[in-house]
C-alpha cells in the first residue's frame, strides 16, 4: 500500500529513493532473477555474491555484451532482449549512477538504453514479464516520463490484475503526467482490490496524487 509522504521523513525519502528503490526493490528483481524469465539465476550468481563497485560493472557489461551477442543472431528473440534491460538497468544503478539528487546523467543516458530494450521486448512477447515491466516504469520515471511510467504500470496490471499495488502505481503515474481518466479508473480498480481497512489511506493518498502532480511524483519515485 502507498503511503503519506507528508510525514517529516518526506525530503530524505525523496532524495535517497532512487538509490534505495534501486537496491531494495528493482535491484532485488534483477539480481535474483525474479519472474523474469530469462534464466541462468540472475546477476547475483555471476557476481558469486558480492565484490566491488568495479567487478559488478564488468558483470554487467559482460551481461548486455552477452544479450547484444544474442540479439545479433536473433533480433526477434525476446529474451534475449529481456535480459538486456535487466542488463542495463543495472548498470544505471550501479553507485556511480546514482546520487542524492538522482541519476546522473550517465545512469540516465542508461536507462533510455533500457528503455529502448523494453519496447522491443514488449513488441516482441504477447505477454510481457510483470517484473520486466515494473522495471521499465522505474526507467521511465528516472527519466522523468510519468506518462511512460504509467503505460508499462498497465501492462504490469495486465500481468497481475488481482494485485492492488500495480493499480495504485498506475494512477500515481497517470495523475503525474497529467492522464486524470487513466488515473481514476486505475484508483477505482486498486480500491476494489484494497482490503477494507486499508481503503481509507490508499484513498486519501490517491486523491492527495490527483491533486498535486508535484506529490504523485514524488510518490511515484518512492513508493513504486
Amino acid at each position: 500500500m502507498l503511503f503519506d509522504l507528508r510525514s517529516r521523513h518526506r525530503r530524505r525519502a525523496v532524495q535517497a529513493t532512487y538509490l534505495i528503490l534501486a537496491v531494495l526493490m528493482g535491484g532485488g528483481l534483477v539480481l535474483f532473477g525474479v519472474g523474469t524469465g530469462t534464466g541462468g539465476g540472475g546477476l547475483l550468481n555471476a557476481l558469486g555474491g558480492g565484490g566491488s563497485g568495479d567487478g559488478q560493472s564488468q558483470v554487467v557489461s559482460q551481461e548486455e555484451t552477452a544479450a547484444l551477442k544474442q540479439i545479433k543472431l536473433n533480433p526477434n528473440d525476446a529474451q534475449a532482449w529481456g535480459t538486456l534491460l535487466q542488463a542495463r538497468w543495472a548498470t544505471a544503478i550501479n553507485g556511480n549512477n546514482v546520487g542524492p539528487a538522482g541519476f546522473t546523467t550517465a545512469g540516465k543516458n542508461e536507462l533510455g538504453r533500457a528503455i529502448q530494450a523494453w519496447n522491443r521486448y514488449a513488441q516482441l512477447t504477447p505477454t510481457p514479464d510483470s517484473a520486466l515491466a515494473t522495471l521499465a516504469a522505474r526507467a521511465y520515471v528516472g527519466l522523468g516520463n510519468y506518462a511512460g511510467a504509467a503505460s508499462a504500470w498497465e501492462v504490469e496490471t495486465a500481468t497481475t490484475p488481482t494485485e492492488p499495488k500495480g493499480f495504485e502505481c498506475l494512477a500515481v503515474n497517470a495523475y503525474a503526467a497529467g492522464e486524470t481518466r487513466k488515473g481514476d479508473l486505475a484508483t477505482a480498480k486498486a480500491l476494489k482490490l484494497t482490503p477494507k481497512l486499508s481503503q481509507i489511506t490508499t484513498k486519501l493518498t490517491l486523491t492527495q496524487a490527483k491533486s498535486s502532480s508535484t506529490f504523485a511524483r514524488n510518490l511515484a519515485a518512492a513508493q513504486c
